[in-house]
């Protein structure tokens, strides 16, 4: 976003692998240095023990319920907005990063009171046990404070992203999780005397254990969403607003931009709502397992980088694609992604496979959490080339404005056999947690299937006009 020429990416005489390798480096990078503060994060808290590791992720999947609906909202300011930068339109641009500043107010403020209000109604909703209620409750409600933060922070990078510029939701997402970990390191513990180069030094700490955990993670949600609003204002760019500019809502803007949002919106609360059933039906086995469920997807979600970074890379590439009229560079650039995707994702799963044990002893001394995480990391560990290969695709379909059959696919496979295969497996037939992973093995390849086939289809290239075009024709 430096200047008007590098904001329209696919005009660009470069191959095409190393257009999709631009945008997805930063992004890979940036779920790395995420994914591995979160692995410290992870480890201080479960140092506290399986109780605390349960108080910090058993609301998860009903915090995601909520925020993956405020994501959505992103997708179709980065459908129309790559789209608007494709043509060359950097007034209507300006027009949709305007409209999402309004969206922080409105929606940032009142979903952060929303989880204030059912911190302690959430764990209770998803079974937690009467020793990991109280401190759930805790986290909940210090963490909701950031929350309304990060939401910023959210609706923020979709913009971003959208003008091809991966590299700023970098910057502050890695400054966000350092801040994350040095709050953890003198608000978890006590003051306590460490030897460092055989000195005894001590080093001053708060002592409030989950509460700090909770406090640290506030403090830098709200530190990211400041920084990222401040930057539509004060960085030079084509696409830098004012706060002396136009305000009023486009109707006809915002109707277009909610017509492709709303059944990303409904995908999210699809997959997060399936989500809060298997998790619920997890919490049932006990806090152990509960532990392990949150402890291998911790580990497995290095893993899952490489497809999210071709996935967030492919999204802007078809919508600037879209944008200039070159549906046939949309469709190589989403090949390209797919067997990146594809080939990464098969070593990656090896990995997984080979080291299950070492990983997640990474994040909790607990034996029993251990063997158990283990044990569905490498069974999970097989389906990471087509979970992300399908995440690409359906990247590529959000990017084109064809959010619609990207819930189809969604509610086919999280419903129709990952949450019913949970609840059957656990509540029915009384087995333990690796049948859910088996059920999960079994929805990616699915959900594989049913994205390429709608790409493939070729129906996604008119899903959406350019915002110009519509206007002119009604």
């Amino acid at each position: 976003m430096n200047n008007r020429k590098s904001l329209n990416i696919v005009n660009s005489e470069r191959a095409p692998i190393l257009t999709v390798l631009l945008l997805a480096w930063p992004i890979f990078v940036e779920q790395i240095l995420t994914t591995l503060v979160g692995y410290a994060d992870t480890a201080m808290v479960g140092s506290l023990g399986a109780v605390a590791t349960a108080s910090v992720s058993i609301s998860n999947s009903v915090v995601m319920f909520v925020q993956g609906a405020v994501m959505a909202m992103g997708v179709g300011i980065t459908a129309f907005l790559s789209r608007a930068i494709g043509a060359d339109d950097i007034e209507t641009a300006k027009k949709l990063i305007r409209h999402t500043v309004m969206l922080l107010v409105c929606i940032g403020i009142p979903v952060g009171l929303l989880l204030m209000s059912l911190s302690h109604a959430i764990p209770k909703w998803m079974g937690a046990e009467p020793d990991v209620l109280v401190g759930a409750t805790q986290y909940n409600f210090i963490v909701s404070f950031g929350r309304i933060f990060q939401i910023f922070s959210l609706l923020v990078f979709a913009v971003f992203r959208g003008a091809g510029d991966t590299k700023t939701p970098l910057v502050i997402n890695f400054g966000v999780n350092i801040l994350n970990v040095i709050g953890n390191f003198f608000l978890i513990y006590p003051t306590r005397t460490t030897e460092i180069f055989g000195k005894s030094v001590i080093i001053h700490g708060a002592g409030l254990a989950v509460n700090g955990a909770a406090l640290a993670t506030a403090i830098s949600m709200a530190v990211g969403g400041i920084a990222a609003v401040l930057l539509l204002y004060m960085r030079e760019s084509p696409l830098r607003i004012s706060i002396h500019e136009d305000y009023h809502i486009d109707k006809e803007l915002a109707k277009q931009v909610f017509k492709v949002s709303l059944p990303a919106i409904a995908e999210r609360l699809c997959m997060s709502g399936a989500q809060i059933v298997i998790s619920s039906s997890i919490a049932s086995l006990g806090t152990v397992t509960v532990a392990a469920n949150s402890v291998y997807l911790t580990a497995e979600s290095m893993a899952y980088m490489p497809g999210f970074a071709y996935a967030s890379a492919v999204t802007t590439l078809v919508g600037q694609s879209l944008g200039a009229k070159k549906p046939e560079l949309a469709r190589k650039f989403t090949n390209t992604c797919v067997w990146a995707a594809i080939i990464t994702m098969t070593f990656a799963g090896a990995g997984l496979f080979f080291f299950s044990k070492f990983l997640v002893s990474i994040f909790t001394p607990d034996l029993a959490v251990i063997a158990l995480a283990s044990q569905c990391l490498r069974i999970v560990a097989f389906l990471e080339p087509a979970q992300n290969a399908a995440q690409v695709y359906c990247g590529a379909l959000r990017g084109a404005g064809d959010t619609l059959w990207v819930l189809i696919i969604t509610l086919a496979g999280m419903w129709g056999i990952r949450a019913v295969g949970a609840v059957v497996c656990i509540r029915i037939l009384g087995l333990g947690l690796p049948y859910a992973c088996t059920c999960m093995l079994i929805e990616s390849f699915v959900r594989f299937a049913l994205a390429g086939l709608r790409f493939k289809s070729g129906h996604w290239k008119d899903a959406i006009k350019n915002i110009g075009e519509e206007q002119t024709a009604e």
